[in-house]
């Protein structure tokens, strides 16, 4: 059995990660590598995403950390209230906060009409806006679950011996996050380079490097240029990945719960930066629902529901429910995929063990435009490629390491004398992992199913290159309206995902609450 199960993980990540990669890597040759690195597009392009990154990384770390410190340190009211809103941005398409920002900040935008502005936000500040809101809530996030578990003896004395409240955060707090800032700093910027979304949509005459690959792969079909670029973009993916290795999370504890500076106004500080926040993060929401009963925004303002209707005769309803099945197929094959190695990686000792974790964590290091770029080139005469299955298939590995560790760390809490004691009495293991792990991990695998989902909905980058001609998820449909300047339609279509990825959400969050914990 186990020999078999090994046998079934080879041959899923070499035909799901590893083939395609050294697809990609096979259509590299020295030609077009030279060709490609002397070209004027791709010199200004690494620029562009070197700076516009860092920026954006070191803006979206910093509100991130302010933004969770707030939350976990003061006794501001309405908490869960802000971490709802600070969570929406991940429920839509990275796509959708640039155009939100063009609609509130472009030419013809709310905001630029209202007060008569004279502010060009296409460029390399749109790159920087766009990619703030599009990474801000994972960074948020890291560093909420963290401090959540910082241990809160230090402050406690620090309180005793009259330290201010400054000298505790430089000395105290900051050394507690040095590890996880790093991670997360090269992380955060791992995301921003890769994304096209933002840089397609704001991007105007600024080209980064993953828009010089849509550009190159998708627009011009020019894979070996393609390849070249999607060689580069994984760098920093693998530099995130080794400072994720090299910087292992602080180990975690129960004592922070209580710490707080009970203090007004700090309280009312935080109160206004978080009310302050939210506001930014709501407003391009708002306004694509503004947008999709305006006759025509923002000269026409009277409701109607012609854009609504146009964007379902389009084909919006029937991507929508291929979406829905690609999502549901992603999230249900990933999930059990994901808890199957995470449990053989907890218990089971060795160098099998090792290597499967290894496995499992090393799609973290694949940019999805390059991923699937790889899958174009090496399922492009196979019977799966057009089909939804391989938009299935390229999710699954594409989002797998996260939900892997969602549950690795969990099943690392269950004591493994549950098996050894089952061991003892005769109980076969499946009997062991139905009646006992399955119910304790429960919370866990909702999780992993919505994080598969929700990924599943809105991502543009992988999918892109394999729809056509396999069934076109939503999402895409932001590009099509965009390219064709049917702004309303895009509004539509973004909505539509945020409201199917928090439905999502609602379900599970009234599911959890109705199952009784695992005693």
């Amino acid at each position: 059995m186990r020999k078999t199960f090994l046998i079934c993980v080879a041959v899923i990540f070499s035909a799901g990660i590893f083939a395609p990669l050294g697809s990609l890597f096979l259509r590299i040759t020295p030609e077009g590598f030279v060709q490609v690195i002397n070209s004027p597009q791709f010199s200004s392009a690494v620029w562009n995403t070197i700076s516009t990154g860092l920026i954006a990384t070191i803006i979206s770390l910093t509100l991130a950390l302010a933004a969770a410190w707030t939350l976990e340190r003061t006794a501001i009211k309405h908490k869960n209230f802000f971490v709802i809103i600070f969570g929406v941005p991940m429920l839509i398409p990275s796509i959708s906060h640039s155009f939100g920002l063009v609609a509130l900040f472009g030419a013809n935008g709310w905001l630029t009409n209202i007060f008569q502005w004279n502010f060009n936000i296409y460029g390399a500040a749109g790159i920087i806006a766009g990619s703030i809101m599009y990474a801000f809530p994972v960074a948020f996030f890291i560093f909420m679950s963290v401090l959540q578990c910082e241990d809160g003896s230090p402050y406690l004395a620090a309180e005793v011996l009259g330290v201010p409240k400054i000298r505790q955060f430089l000395d105290l707090t900051l050394p507690y996050l040095k590890r996880t800032i790093i991670s997360t700093f090269f992380a955060i910027f791992s995301m921003i380079a890769t994304d096209y979304g933002v840089p397609l949509m704001i991007g105007g005459k600024t080209i980064t490097l993953s828009v010089l690959m849509y550009n190159k792969a998708v627009a011009m079909m020019d894979y070996n240029s393609g390849s070249v670029i999607g060689a580069f973009l994984i760098i920093p993916a693998v530099i995130a990945f080794l400072a994720d290795i090299l910087n292992p999370a602080q180990k975690q504890n129960d004592f922070a719960k209580n710490i707080s500076v009970d203090d007004k106004y700090s309280s009312r500080a935080g109160f206004i930066f978080c009310l302050s926040l939210s506001a930014l993060i709501v407003a391009p929401i708002l306004t694509f629902c503004v947008m999709i009963f305006a006759a025509k925004y923002p000269a026409d303002m009277s409701f109607t529901l012609y854009h609504v209707m146009r964007t379902i005769h389009r084909g919006a309803l029937d991507n929508w429910l291929n979406s829905l099945i690609i999502a549901f197929i992603s999230a249900g094959v990933g999930t059990i995929f994901s808890f199957a190695l995470a449990y053989f990686s907890t218990r089971t000792e060795g160098f099998a063990a090792r290597i499967i974790h290894l496995l499992s964590i090393f799609p973290m290091t694949i940019p999805g435009i390059a991923l699937g770029l790889g899958y174009v080139i090496f399922f492009h005469d196979l019977p799966i490629y057009g089909t939804l299955i391989i938009l299935a298939a390229v999710n699954v590995m594409h989002f797998f390491s996260s939900p892997y560790l969602m549950m690795r760390n969990t099943l690392e809490k269950i004591s493994s004398n549950v098996e050894a004691v089952g061991k003892v009495l005769g109980i076969p293991r499946r009997f062991i992992i139905r009646d006992i792990i399955l119910p304790k991990v429960r919370f866990t695998l909702y999780e992993m199913f919505a994080y598969f989902f929700v990924n599943a909905m809105m991502t543009i980058s992988a999918v892109s290159y394999l729809a056509p001609p396999a069934p076109k998820p939503i999402a895409l449909m932001i590009t099509q309206f965009e390219a064709q300047r049917l702004i309303e339609s895009a509004a539509v279509v973004s909505i539509a995902i945020l409201l199917t990825n928090l439905a999502l959400k609602i379900f599970f969050t009234m599911l959890n609450r109705k199952t009784p914990a695992s005693q």
